[in-house]
């Protein structure tokens, strides 16, 4: 993230579709064939026409029958691996000198801190054997156009930060970056979270990913918005959580999130949410944390509303209203302004608007989108009025009579000096561990069929007839040692909760490892997940979970 703060385009450098360029692709901690279907078509299309695809999953998705190599290595030990490879490149001198020289800082740093992660050192870790790891780094290097996407199989762990920066050593040391084809693509996780972190909602960020701590930043926004803005970094969720606990936060406005489905270890967020003094809850449906609200303001869904989304590749696009808000349901931006009124601040961007809150035009929203691209350079060449006229418009666009830059990165970094600079890494795992009591390792997801915690697909009748209930997906092998069948009524116990479901017994997984969906309430997977947090990125650990299988003592799972 420090290497790419400024340019507002998070570090996504190349658009998915850039696949098509590629030679090599390699793609770790995600699954976009249940995730980002439309980029798995596209990384399949580029490989029937040639592209070699590096699958780096403890799963075996189903992308895994397409790829060269499946390096289904041990769950945790991300870091390993990618070192094993970056000692390779370094070691055998497949790395771009030139590029170093004239764009990295930090090469030397880096290459000492590798030298000890051999490949056969890093096998005994992570389980790919030496001679995988070097053909992988071999053909990585060496490839006219190697392309690294990754998911949040990437970021959801206590040592993300560090699987990032692994990533960008890799493209910053072979020069893979900067060119069609080639780069670092984070597939996103929900829709318009690029969007919306370019606006400046990340705790520690203003608009932009201009940190609180930056005086002239700080002052800058202050001058705009007539208030003045403290200079320490605001809490992640989690830390909110515990800030409730600890009761230095009273009351919350949750606006179209499900931290009552979708925080980690579950139980105590809910038990933070029901301890708020006040707790305000702005939605579409009835949901888990509205259950618990003690104002629940009905929402506007997106097909109700004018607005702007921004995807995965950075691509900016318009949102039309084709339906109006039913019953009392009101526009959110206009809720959101009637709040701040009553807090005494001076909003009026409703003001042609009509009365009572379903508003007519899309000026209100063209109010706000005008002030955003204000103080967001790469906006700049994208105003509202194009936005309408063009429905969609890649950023960063610095000139509204120019196309904006699919590929970013090209001849320099958004640093001070132009240059990137890379972050030695060593493995160390994690705190969650195996054990005689705990020896299962538990990742949570997504399927193909509903979406983050339910709250939508959940009341489709035809995705939930497709996936009607949670799975907890088990090896045949140690279904076999634990007396269980495919349908069977299993507990699951981690240090943090219990879930009661069924098991699935298939070999997508590996000996030792448990996947389950966290969509389904009657299942909420996220209580046995616990709240350690990476210390850079402040993300929680999902994919990591000790836990312990035991048949379960009723078949009426959910009574």
């Amino acid at each position: 993230a420090a290497l790419l703060e400024g340019i507002g385009s998070g570090s996504v450098s190349n658009p998915v579709e850039d696949v098509a360029h590629s030679e090599l692709i390699f793609l770790i901690g995600a699954n976009p064939s249940s995730n980002h279907p439309v980029a798995a078509s596209w990384i399949k299309n580029a490989i029937k026409r040639g592209a070699k695809l590096v699958l780096a999953d403890p799963r075996q998705t189903p992308l895994a029958r397409f790829a060269h190599w499946h390096l289904q290595f041990r769950p945790d030990t991300d870091v390993a691996l990618l070192n094993g490879l970056l000692h390779v490149i370094i070691h055998e001198g497949l790395t771009d000198p030139a590029f170093i020289a004239a764009r990295v800082n930090g090469f030397d740093a880096l290459k000492a801190a590798v030298e000890e992660a051999t490949p056969e050192r890093m096998a005994d870790i992570c389980g790919i054997d030496a001679e995988t790891i070097r053909a992988v780094a071999r053909a990585y290097a060496t490839s006219k156009a190697s392309m690294i996407l990754w998911g949040m199989g990437i970021s959801q762990h206590v040592h993300g930060t560090d699987n990032a920066r692994c990533l960008i050593s890799l493209a910053m040391t072979t020069g893979q970056i900067g060119r069609a084809g080639t780069g670092l693509h984070p597939l996103r996780g929900q829709n318009n979270v690029q969007g919306a972190s370019d606006a400046g909602l990340i705790p520690m960020m203003l608009p932009n990913y201009q940190r609180v701590s930056n005086t002239a930043a700080r002052e800058h926004f202050e001058a705009l918005w007539g208030v003045p803005i403290g200079d320490k970094p605001g809490l992640t969720v989690v830390e909110v959580m515990n800030a409730i606990h600890a009761g230095t936060v009273r009351g919350m406005y949750i606006e179209g999130e499900n931290p009552a489905m979708s925080d980690p270890d579950l139980d105590h967020a809910r038990a933070a949410l029901a301890k708020l003094k006040h707790l305000v809850v702005q939605d579409i449906f009835p949901t888990e944390t509205a259950i618990l609200a003690d104002v629940i303001l009905p929402a506007s869904a997106h097909a109700e509303k004018w607005g702007s989304y921004t995807n995965t590749d950075r691509l900016i696009q318009v949102g039309r209203p084709a339906l109006t808000p039913p019953g009392s349901a009101r526009q959110d931006l206009w809720a959101i302004e009637q709040i701040g009124r009553r807090l005494e601040l001076d909003w009026d961007y409703w003001r042609d608007a009509d009365g009572d809150g379903h508003a007519a035009t899309e000026t209100p929203v063209a109010r706000v989108y005008e002030e955003m691209r204000s103080v967001m350079a790469p906006l700049t060449g994208v105003s509202w009025s194009r936005l309408r006229s063009e429905e969609a418009v890649v950023t960063p666009a610095m000139r509204e009579d120019a196309p904006g830059e699919a590929v970013v990165f090209v001849d320099h970094f958004p640093t001070s000096d132009g240059r990137a600079s890379l972050m030695a890494t060593r493995f160390a795992p994690s705190v969650e561990q195996v054990s005689a009591d705990y020896p299962f390792v538990l990742a949570t997801g997504r399927i193909l069929q509903h979406w983050h915690g339910g709250a939508m697909t959940r009341r489709a009748q035809t995705l939930e007839a497709l996936a009607p209930e949670p799975l907890f997906n088990m090896h045949p092998d140690d279904a076999a040692d634990a007396g269980l069948c495919d349908g069977d009524a299993i507990c699951v116990t981690s240090h943090h909760g219990e879930v009661n479901a069924r098991v699935a017994v298939e070999s997508s997984v590996q000996r030792g490892q448990l996947f389950i969906p966290f969509a389904y309430w009657e299942a909420a997977a996220n209580k046995l997940t616990g709240s350690a947090l990476d210390p850079f990125g402040k993300i929680p650990g999902f994919k990591v979970t000790a836990v312990r299988v035991t048949a379960a003592a009723r078949p009426d799972l959910h009574a």
